[in-house]
């Protein structure tokens, strides 16, 4: 498919009629999903919404009640979801969660290869279990250069929230010593065995399993669903000013 001789319609050829071949190509992709046939009904809901559960970790941001829904599986590791995160995900809370367009929902793909990312989606569970996603997910990718070196990120998790609820972050965390699970590839692989799973393993789990059944092709993997219909998976880093163009067009529909 050659998407660079793909036309823009409207006001997507003009906005991006003077860019670069490669701008417009990602352009061009995501103006294609709006004709993409819907995914599967247990894709599209599937570990997506807030689990009834109370102990279960809250990993979104926004209402669920938004017209758009971005479900975003990332690595805390991986430098492409930093990215992702710094430059794209940061301004769709802060323009489009905020105004309640946006409903943008976390799942944990940490890979085999990044030796600590799955201990790193440990701290983000157990700090999503006492409401402090956001300062986790936040602190671990400002940080990820630092930590990932060393595995070290519970400091980091410290300094992002108050004591007290850092304290029952790390009763969560407490004798959580073994492995922490991983995705070993970017198909249906065995994950890694947790032979004695911290608390929050199993919700990891559920993340890793869902990413499987999409599939997820490489992090950040994203899936955009617009009044029930979800497009297929985007897997790269889309610039915000491309998302941007995109949710804008969505919403005029």
């Amino acid at each position: 498919m050659k998407m660079t001789s793909r036309k823009l319609p409207g006001n997507l050829n003009s906005r991006f009629a003077g860019r670069g071949p490669f701008t417009r190509a990602l352009a061009v992709l995501l103006v294609a999903l709006l004709a993409t046939a819907a995914l599967p009904a247990e894709t599209q809901s599937a570990g997506t919404e807030k689990p009834a559960t109370p102990s279960a970790p809250y990993k979104a941001y926004g209402t669920t009640s938004a017209p758009i829904k971005m479900d975003v599986f990332a690595d805390y590791q991986c430098p492409h979801c930093r990215e992702f995160y710094d430059t794209t995900l940061r301004q769709v809370i802060q323009f489009y969660v905020a105004d309640g367009k946006v409903y943008l929902v976390h799942h944990d793909f940490p890979l085999q290869m990044h030796r600590h990312s799955g201990e790193a989606a440990r701290w983000a569970n157990a700090c999503a279990n006492v409401g402090q996603f956001e300062a986790a997910e936040t602190a671990s990718y400002d940080n990820q250069d630092s930590w990932g070196a060393d595995g070290n990120i519970g400091k980091f998790i410290a300094a992002a929230m108050p004591a007290s609820d850092f304290k029952r972050v790390q009763a969560i965390m407490k004798g959580s010593s073994m492995p922490a699970p991983q995705a070993q590839g970017y198909s249906a692989d065995p994950m890694t065995k947790v032979d004695h799973p911290c608390p929050v393993d199993p919700y990891i789990v559920q993340d890793i399993e869902l990413g499987y059944r999409l599939p997820v092709p490489s992090t950040p993997t994203f899936v955009i669903t617009y009044k029930g219909h979800a497009f297929q998976p985007v897997s790269y880093s889309v610039s915000w000013p491309i998302l941007k163009e995109f949710f804008d067009n969505l919403l005029r529909q």
